[in-house]
């Protein structure tokens, strides 16, 4: 499994975007921040809420310098048919990544062997490949692309301000702290 603070290990994957079947590698995205979004299964009841909220965040993503990806076990024309079909996907400008095999969801800790499905799992990757936050949890519990994306913005924070670390519930603007020291920025 995927560590925070080491370099993630490279990948290769096929993924659905923009009526396109187009091949992904991490490798590909180095100097830019990675969001994995990874989902149980395509035609699911919380799923499409999840995917339509990141599909109308994806440009506050782009903004910060990232690109976000979702991934299931399902194939890509599993995405595509579901592209098709649903309003809420319909919506999806991001590369939906295919992990038929598992494979890059037992990278990430993800993998349910006995249901070969994955559990709902984010993780941002910083600009030089390393992992920065991850959070796994229980298929029945929906995410917030709003929260996603401020612990990106945290993360871009602390790389772009050495020295400085955001405390709870930091957006941007708040103040920060110095370790040691006071609080710094503006109220």
């Amino acid at each position: 499994m995927e560590k925070i603070g080491a370099r993630v290990q490279d990948f290769e994957a096929k993924a659905y975007q923009n009526d396109d079947i187009i091949p992904v590698k991490l490798s590909d995205y180095k100097g830019k921040w990675v969001v994995l979004v990874f989902y149980p299964a395509d035609f699911t009841f919380i799923c499409p809420t999840e995917l339509e909220e990141l599909a109308a965040t994806y440009a506050a993503f782009q903004k910060e310098g990232a690109e976000v990806m979702s991934v299931s076990t399902d194939t890509v024309y599993a995405h595509k048919a579901w592209h098709d079909i649903s309003p809420a996907i319909k919506k999806i400008r991001f590369p939906m990544v295919a992990d038929p095999t598992g494979q890059l969801s037992r990278q990430f800790g993800t993998y349910i062997e006995a249901d070969g499905l994955s559990l709902r799992g984010s993780f941002i990757i910083d600009p030089d490949g390393i992992l920065k936050a991850f959070e796994i949890h229980d298929n029945s519990i929906g995410r917030s692309a709003k929260e996603l994306l401020r612990k990106l913005q945290a993360a871009k924070f602390v790389r772009e301000n050495k020295g400085e670390v955001c405390p709870a519930s930091w957006s941007p603007g708040a103040k920060t702290l110095k370790p040691g020291l006071e609080l710094v920025g503006k109220i």
